[in-house]
Order: C-alpha cells, then sequence, then structure tokens
C-alpha cells in the first residue's frame, strides 16, 4: 500500500485522535457544554474520513500508473506468476497487474489496442505483425515449447497417417507455422485440416473428450494430456526451437516512465527465474495450480524445467519467422 504524506499521517496518529475525543468528550460532558461536544465529534470524523479519502486516491493513482501484462495459462509465464506472487515486482519498485488471457492472439489484441505494456507472444505472431506495419520490441524470449499430440482412439504413430485429419493450432503464429513444417516435410495420401482453436484449455478438453485428432500443446496442458495416454508425434525441444517471447510497443519502450517500470519488470522476472532454478517448480505448486488451472497430479508429473534471463530471441528464429509466407 502506498500512500502519501498526509494520509500516512493520519493513520499513524488516529489512536492519539482516539485518546483525546475520549477525554474531551469527558470533559465536555462532566461541564454539560454539549455544543462543544457536537463541535469535537465532527472534527474528529473529518480527520478520520480526511485520511480515508487520501488513501483511496492514492491507491487508485498506483492502480491506473501500473504495468499491465498479459498472461496465458501456460508454463512460460511462471517467472511472471512467482515475480507477482512472491513480491519480487514491490521488491523492485514496479506496480504489476496481471490481465490474465486463454490465447496468445487475445493477448495480442490487448497489445494493439494498448491495454497491456508487455504480452506473451510468439516471434511468428510478432514477425507477422512487423510486416502489417506494427512496431513490436522484443523484450525476451520464452521456454514455452509445443508438442503435436494425437487422439489414442485414432492410434496415429506417424505424421505421414495425418492425412484426412484434424489438427487443432492458431492461425499466424507458432502452431501455424509448426503445422506446416511437419506437414510438408512428409508425404501424406490426403489432405490435413488444420482447424483454429485459439483457448489452450478448450484445444485440450476436445482432445480429452475425443473431438480432435491431433493437436498442438504446451505445457502444463501437454503433460494433461499424456496422463491420459495420449501419444507424442513432435517436440520443439528436439528442435531447439525457442519460439516465445514477451513483447512490448516500440512507443511503450520509448516512454521513459514506462522504461524505467520495463527494466524493474526484467528485474523481477529474472529473480523469478532464478528461485524456480534453484527450489524447483515443485516448490511453487500452488501458483502453477492457480494460473494454470491444472490439478495437483499434472504437476507433480511436469517436466524438468529450466528458465533462462531475459534475453533477445535468437537472431536464426526471427531470420526464419520473417521468410514465411503466409499465403502459401
Amino acid at each position: 500500500m502506498i500512500l502519501n504524506k498526509k494520509a500516512k499521517y493520519r493513520y499513524v496518529n488516529l489512536p492519539k485522535y482516539l485518546f483525546l475525543f475520549i477525554y474531551i468528550s469527558y470533559f465536555c460532558t462532566m461541564y454539560r457544554n454539549k455544543w462543544m461536544l457536537y463541535v469535537w465529534v465532527v472534527i474528529f470524523f473529518c480527520a478520520c474520513s480526511g485520511g480515508e479519502d487520501t488513501n483511496k486516491e492514492a491507491q487508485d493513482k498506483q492502480g491506473k500508473d501500473a504495468l499491465v501484462v498479459a498472461t496465458t495459462p501456460t508454463l512460460d509465464c511462471l517467472p511472471i506468476f512467482v515475480a507477482q506472487e512472491r513480491g519480487m515486482f514491490e521488491k523492485n519498485k514496479v506496480s504489476v497487474s496481471l490481465m490474465p488471457r486463454m490465447a496468445q492472439m487475445d493477448c495480442q489484441e490487448a497489445l494493439l489496442k494498448e491495454k497491456a505494456q508487455v504480452v506473451t507472444s510468439d516471434v511468428m505472431r510478432a514477425e507477422k505483425m512487423r510486416k502489417e506495419g506494427k512496431d513490436v520490441h522484443y523484450l525476451t524470449a520464452t521456454n514455452i515449447h509445443w508438442q503435436l499430440i494425437t487422439n489414442r482412439l485414432v492410434r496415429i504413430t506417424d505424421i505421414k497417417q495425418m492425412g484426412d485429419k484434424m489438427m487443432a493450432m492458431t492461425r499466424f503464429s507458432a502452431t501455424d507455422f509448426l503445422s506446416r513444417h511437419v506437414v510438408d516435410s512428409v508425404k501424406t495420401k490426403n489432405k490435413v485440416f488444420y482447424i483454429q482453436i485459439n483457448d489452450v484449455n478448450i484445444r485440450l478438453k476436445m482432445l480429452l473428450n475425443n473431438e480432435m485428432d491431433a493437436m498442438w500443446l504446451p505445457e502444463p496442458q501437454a503433460t494433461e494430456a499424456r496422463l491420459d495416454k495420449h501419444p507424442v508425434l513432435y517436440d520443439t525441444q528436439q528442435k531447439g526451437w525457442q519460439l516465445g517471447c514477451l513483447l512490448t510497443l516500440a512507443k511503450t519502450w520509448n516512454n521513459n516512465h514506462r522504461k524505467t517500470q520495463i527494466d524493474s519488470f526484467v528485474k523481477a522476472y529474472n529473480m523469478a527465474c532464478d528461485s524456480i532454478n534453484t527450489l524447483g517448480m515443485a516448490r511453487y505448486e500452488d501458483i502453477i495450480k492457480k494460473y494454470c488451472h491444472v490439478t495437483e497430479k499434472t504437476v507433480k508429473a511436469l517436466p524438468k524445467t529450466k528458465f533462462a534471463h531475459a534475453g533477445r530471441p535468437a537472431e536464426t528464429v526471427i531470420s526464419k519467422a520473417q521468410t514465411i509466407n503466409w499465403n502459401d
């Protein structure tokens, strides 16, 4: 809580006001001076309400000035969640307001409408925005990775068997790029049907309810699918690709006040990465369950993951994203 000096003074001295109120009330009663008593009651309550009003104004100002960060319920956002829940942003003197979203597309919309200053995204999506004239700035790469998981009932063991099957993904994103990459690398007898399902949790439910043949899932949703015995056909970790990122607008980056906030945000982000790497994800089971909406069983089955300090995405990945022709 941040109070201005006037409000802080009033709250600290409230016990003194109360003692004085009781003393003068007693004095007024003894000498039967009702008018003085009435006047003192009004003065006392005005002093108290004044402090509360000033406090509310200070809190409103702090809320409006907060750095808004749009996140998805995925493991790459864990350092942000940990920094928020463990007071690391506060330690670095930055007020952060999280904006939970179920899809990166919604985060992108929040960024472009300037409702959020920092959002989780991927390099393919970022470079497409740049081609469209949107001036975005990379804050860091993230360690999100995607797995192509197939429904166990369709018994697909090879990507070649994906012909005439439905694959859930998101257009103009890393999962769109990955879908093209894996399908184009083999010859399928029939066409693969790409189905746009942006919400990662809805995508997972469609797999668990046997409504989709295959889909791209990040963690922890991929772990939940594997626990339900759905096989993995492809894993981006095998390629060593880091396609995820955190983005901001260039105009936000060039704003001195916002730049100071973002610098503090990055310091707290790095602190959270160090803490997770040192203590392990199991220490933050409560946070993962809260923000990713998964069970204790899923958290305990998560693969060991390392979180790197903030750093620009690899130039090879950026170059690859710049060459994609989305019209093909």
